[in-house]
């Protein structure tokens, strides 16, 4: 059990090993008391150490694992005034050739996992007054080849966080959603390297050449819109969704034929 004489928030990231959910975690860290949960316990544990928190081992898409991760987070902070639904898992296929095993596997981890971490943590954030960011992606309303089940996924991870903000804004519960465009993180820099020939930088200009920054995201500059969201800066905001992209949602893909070289 933490101390009772650290006041600082509590807040339980999901996928908070690698990528964006370990930014997230270290970006909060001065300012909250923060638990990271993943499948992987190795980097859980080197983000933990490093931020002072704890990791716990859970698959978000398991009901009990969910129970567990809670209760452990409870006991060992006594409250939760903030989670980060962040884990997520891509199988890229076309609709018409992805197995059902695919399907299932990123509706489970990137949709009904958010909805069972969201049910179990409600009471707590509504005690706390607290706040919930969910990690979407541009993917939710642009599709591509191969994303029919992220992309479903990803929207109806949208619209569950828009209803959660809507049903609990009169307790006080802020519910916001962050989407990202390309993000240079592990996972991402493999299908780089596949994509550019085996070099990842090769891969990451190929696929932003027309995202008006010209560049992939860093996954500090995601959790730094995390960080405001779950801060009192952003009291006002809730049902809202920040496309943190380099500009690529906002761009019609049939105008870039006039976009000058």
């Amino acid at each position: 059990m933490i101390p009772p004489s650290d006041a600082r928030p509590a807040v339980l990231v999901t996928g908070g090993g690698t990528g964006i959910g370990a930014a997230v975690a270290h970006r909060l860290g001065a300012t909250h008391r923060v638990a990271v949960c993943g499948r992987r316990a190795e980097p859980l544990q080197r983000v933990a150490a490093d931020i002072g928190g704890i990791g716990i081992v859970g698959d978000v898409s398991v009901e009990a694992d969910v129970k567990d991760i809670v209760n452990r987070v409870i006991a060992a902070y006594g409250r939760l005034d903030g989670i980060v639904l962040n884990a997520g898992i891509v199988r890229a296929a076309p609709a018409a050739e992805m197995s059902l095993e695919d399907w299932r596997a990123q509706i489970d981890v990137n949709l009904t996992g958010p909805f069972i971490l969201a049910r179990e943590v409600l009471p707590y954030l509504i005690r706390a007054k607290g706040a919930l960011v969910s990690i979407s992606s541009i993917g939710a309303v642009q599709v591509g080849a191969g994303l029919a089940a992220y992309s479903a996924s990803k929207a109806g991870l949208t619209l569950l966080t828009q209803t959660i903000a809507f049903e609990n804004a009169r307790h006080g519960v802020r519910a916001n959603v962050v989407s990202p465009g390309w993000v240079r993180t592990e996972m991402g820099d493999m299908e780089m390297r596949a994509f550019g020939d085996g070099n990842a930088d090769a891969g990451y200009r190929r696929v932003t050449k027309l995202v008006p920054l010209r560049r992939a995201g860093q996954p500090t500059e995601i959790a730094e819109s995390v960080a405001w969201l779950l801060s009192p800066a952003a009291s006002y905001m809730t049902g809202a969704v920040i496309n943190v992209d380099g500009g690529a949602a906002s761009v019609c893909a049939s105008m870039t034929a006039f976009d000058p070289p």
